[in-house]
């Protein structure tokens, strides 16, 4: 990080900038799991079924017990704001593309995933922060917000990310396709695994079966890892580049350049 003349607060290269980030809620998920397991395995296991469970869920994981609950939010809230600037990066350097006569459309679609990015984000921090103990129905309010706005934004941006790369005729370089080809098998299988995790969810309280909880659970953190996996492909995305804040006349702009 550091900032150089012409105005410039400060920059960072976006690959330092997303492992920095990304590796933050996967800490935070891993801690709060392996720490309920070993800690609080009996209460944090426990359904209303009352059968054998193995695995706690993530909510339980990271909303019921302390110091899990301390740790994930302190994880979380460290991992919002680059996020936000990434959100603004991308759409920044997405819309560079034109794409002939339908660029109006492939500047909303940007720009509608710039949104979605952005509400997952804050749902991501209501969910965090208000636990299903606290208040069950806003935590699963969010839960359910933070999924499908998760969803939407995976397929969106894959649609935005081959369209802006292959218009007019261009062609994708071996590092976009290796890119696009992650976000394609990531988004599958994060999509698949969360039908799963809702299909175990509604069978273990339909018929209460020991392990299908754990089941649940599994598939849930399946969902949380491929999740911070898709947004590792910026890591490819942005290789070269760096995000920086510049001081104008009047106001603040956010600039994405090559190094």
């Amino acid at each position: 990080m550091g900032s150089q003349g012409n105005g410039l607060l400060f920059q960072i290269t976006i690959n330092k900038l997303a492992k920095i980030m990304l590796f933050l809620p996967f800490f935070g998920a891993a801690f709060c799991i392996i720490w309920s397991i070993i800690f609080d395995f009996e209460s944090s296991t426990s359904t209303h079924c009352r059968v054998k469970n193995y695995l706690p869920s993530i909510s339980s994981a990271i909303g019921g017990y302390t110091p899990q609950r301390y740790v994930w939010r302190i994880c979380i809230a460290l991992h919002c704001s680059p996020r936000f600037f990434i959100t603004a990066g991308y759409y920044t350097f997405n819309t560079q593309f034109n794409v002939g006569i339908r660029n109006n459309i492939y500047k909303f679609l940007a720009g509608l995933c710039a949104i979605l990015n952005s509400i997952e984000i804050l749902a991501l921090v209501v969910l965090t922060n208000i636990s299903s103990i606290e208040n069950f129905s806003i935590h699963e309010n969010s839960f359910i917000t933070f999924m499908v706005t998760s969803e939407c934004y995976m397929l969106c941006s894959c649609i935005v990310f081959k369209w802006g790369r292959t218009s007019n005729g261009k062609q994708m370089t071996p590092k976009e396709k290796k890119s696009f080809h992650y976000k394609i098998a990531l988004f599958l299988f994060n999509i698949s695994c969360f039908f799963i995790a809702i299909y175990l969810y509604l069978r273990h309280n339909s018929y209460c079966e020991a392990g299908v909880y754990s089941q649940f659970a599994f598939m849930e953190y399946l969902v949380v890892l491929s999740n911070i996996a898709y947004h590792w492909t910026m890591c490819l995305d942005f290789d070269d580049y760096v995000l920086g804040l510049r001081k104008c006349a009047e106001s603040m702009e956010l600039i994405i350049k090559t190094v």
